[in-house]
C-alpha cells in the first residue's frame, strides 16, 4: 500500500526515499519541490500550504492505487502550514522494476497532484499575498 502523509512538520527525505527501497525495484524516482525564493520578477518570502486533508488523503491515495496495482511502489508526502525558503514541501516517489516506468509515473503524480488534489499554496511575496498551485 502507497505511503501517503500531509505533514505540520518537515519532511525526512531520506526516510521517505528509504520506504521506496525493495530488491525488486531497479528504479526509484523522486522529486522534491522546495519553496523558492523567484518566480519570474515575483520575490517570494515564504509560503504557508493548507488542504481539505481527509479529501487531499483519498484523492492522493487513489492516484496511487492504479500505480501500485501494477507491481510499483508509491510514497507521497506534502507539507502544511508556515514553509520559509529552501524547505521541502512535497516529495513524490515511486520505484519500479525499471526506470522508464518509475519516471513516468513519478511525473503524472506530481502533475496530477497540482491539478486534482485539494492543498493550497498562499505565497507572501515581498509586495503582496498571492494565492497559487
Amino acid at each position: 500500500m502507497a505511503k501517503i502523509k500531509l505533514s505540520a512538520t518537515p519532511l525526512d527525505v531520506n526516510a521517505l526515499y528509504q520506504a521506496l527501497k525493495a530488491p525488486e525495484y531497479g528504479g526509484i524516482v523522486t522529486f522534491v519541490g522546495t519553496v523558492r525564493q523567484w518566480t519570474g520578477d515575483i520575490e517570494t518570502q515564504s509560503i504557508e500550504y493548507s488542504a481539505y486533508s481527509e479529501m487531499a488523503i483519498s484523492q492522493l491515495e487513489k492516484l496511487a492505487a492504479p500505480i501500485e496495482a501494477q507491481g510499483a511502489r508509491v510514497v507521497i508526502a506534502h507539507r502544511v502550514g508556515h514553509l520559509e525558503l529552501m524547505d521541502e514541501a512535497v516529495f513524490i516517489g515511486v520505484a519500479a522494476a525499471h526506470r522508464a516506468e518509475a519516471f513516468e509515473w513519478c511525473q503524472y503524480l506530481i502533475d496530477t497532484l497540482k491539478q486534482e488534489v485539494p492543498i493550497w499554496k498562499k505565497e507572501f511575496d515581498t509586495d503582496k499575498v498571492r494565492w497559487g498551485d
